[in-house]
């Protein structure tokens, strides 16, 4: 008798916690539909009014350099950048389900591996001569140690569009900073870095 109360105990857990997850609120494409962690999609600018607002996001190097690589948004409203991959934490991608809102996630370009290193977002060191913390790649999928807190973002809701914002919690004890995504300029570029202005507000469009 206790052991089948434990089980109906444990089931009844396990529904409570599938239910939670489940039901948060997805993040939605361009066309209404649910974002999927097993497809790309191109992140591109919600304000399509704004003069000047630039393009999609793509990779670069810094300045003259070509190595190492930085999260960047395109100049031109006409680049749509390159298609990225989202990975939540605990989502089963096999299945195809929802990439849902404010939860921990990898980002990873569709792109291949430059200056020995993954196409994988993570936020960088801390750049004491701007004083910024910018979008770099270079991380990995789904390793939730303290020392990859730097691998995980997040997706929120932004007006009309969304907007992504770094503030991890997969570690409970760990200390982070939390703030949204944005753009600063450096070098002619739009590099993605941690701001404490406007964030960028995106859509998300389909890869074909």
């Amino acid at each position: 008798m206790k052991k089948t109360h434990e089980l109906f105990l444990s089931l009844v857990l396990f529904s409570i916690y599938t239910y939670s997850f489940t039901s948060a609120e997805p993040v939605l494409d361009a066309g209404g539909k649910i974002l999927r962690p097993d497809a790309y999609y191109y992140m591109v600018p919600a304000d399509i009014r704004d003069k000047g607002r630039g393009g999609g996001l793509t990779l670069s190097g810094i300045g003259n350099y070509t190595c190492p690589l930085t999260v960047v948004q395109e100049l031109y409203e006409t680049k749509i950048g390159l298609p990225l991959r989202f990975y939540p934490l605990h989502e089963d991608t096999k299945k195809g389900t929802a990439v849902p809102l404010s939860t921990d996630l990898n980002i990873e370009f569709s792109y291949p591996e430059r200056c020995g290193e993954s196409t994988i977002w993570k936020l960088e060191d801390y750049d004491e001569y701007q004083g910024k913390y910018f979008v770099g790649v270079g991380g990995v999928v789904g390793d939730l140690s303290p020392e990859a807190l730097s691998n995980w973002f997040k997706i929120e809701k932004y007006g009309y569009g969304y907007k992504l914002l770094y503030c991890p919690t997969i570690c409970s004890d760990c200390e982070v900073v939390c703030k949204n995504i944005g753009i600063v300029y450096e070098n002619g570029q739009r590099r993605l870095a941690l701001t404490d202005v406007r964030p960028l507000k995106f859509l998300f469009k389909l890869a074909k």
